[in-house]
């Protein structure tokens, strides 16, 4: 399992947000290039940004930032936040994003989903971000009546590359993750689970290992790491060793 760092621009600096309330925010950093610089150095995959102000605003407002930290760092930068057009889209594709979430637009308008799913396949994901079961969008603003599962349901022969799955209610509270709302994602469909929101100790991980079978393949981690309730290394190394784990072949006595 991916252990996925997280860096929320707004204003221009890396903050947290609690349940993703804008007022609600913990500024970590001034400048979100050198919190970039860390998590690569530090052995990340992938490194999850999220434009809080373009989820609120309905366009990316940190291009800039994203330009920087894009050059400052060779591991893959997945982004969300404000993309609801192609042209949007494309843009941040080609300045070397690896894979752009999209969230409001998913729920508006699947077609165009599965169109830009077609001209960039693995390189677009979807954010299902709930609260009470039911999806929200537009920066969390709007909770509509779209229950999770049944969204990803209908989403899912758009060809999107994976599902990253928020529950709102913990985002930012290291409460725990929602483990049974994720494995009944993930058991639900056929695309690939990052599981989001909640973590606040390497338990919290180890509770979401298991879900690996189940096709939970991340889990994007941010508060809980700049406060330093959870090493980075260490959660590291819990997901490495439950990977060699994994593979090792069976032991004991065997026939023949």
């Amino acid at each position: 399992m991916l252990i996925i760092p997280a860096i929320d621009l707004k204003n221009g600096n890396c903050v947290r947000l609690q349940q993703g309330r804008m007022e609600a925010e913990t500024v970590y950093a001034a400048d979100p290039v050198p919190v970039a610089r860390r998590w690569a150095d530090a052995g990340a995959e992938l490194i999850h940004v999220v434009d809080l102000d373009g989820a609120l605003g309905g366009r990316p407002h940190h291009r800039p930032h994203i330009a920087r930290i894009l050059e400052s760092v060779r591991v893959p930068v997945q982004l969300g936040g404000g993309i609801r057009d192609a042209p949007t889209a494309e843009v941040l594709l080609d300045m070397g994003v690896f894979r752009v979430v999209i969230g409001t637009e998913a729920v508006h308008t699947p077609p165009w989903l599965g169109e830009l799913c077609r001209r960039h396949p693995g390189r677009v994901a979807v954010g299902l971000d709930a609260r009470n079961g039911r999806i929200a969008v537009e920066g969390w603003t709007r909770t509509t009546d779209i229950q999770t599962v049944d969204l990803a349901r209908r989403l899912e022969a758009c060809g999107v590359a994976a599902f990253i799955f928020t529950d709102i209610h913990r985002d930012g509270m290291q409460t725990g993750p929602n483990i049974d709302a994720t494995r009944r994602l993930a058991e639900s469909v056929g695309v690939p689970v990052i599981a989001s929101g909640g973590v606040g100790s390497l338990d919290h991980i180890r509770a979401l290992l298991p879900l690996e079978a189940a096709g939970v393949i991340g889990v994007i981690t941010g508060k809980a790491l700049y406060s330093g309730a959870v090493s980075f290394a260490d959660a590291m190394a819990l997901a490495r060793e439950s990977r060699q784990t994994s593979a090792a072949p069976p032991t004991g006595d065997r026939e023949g």
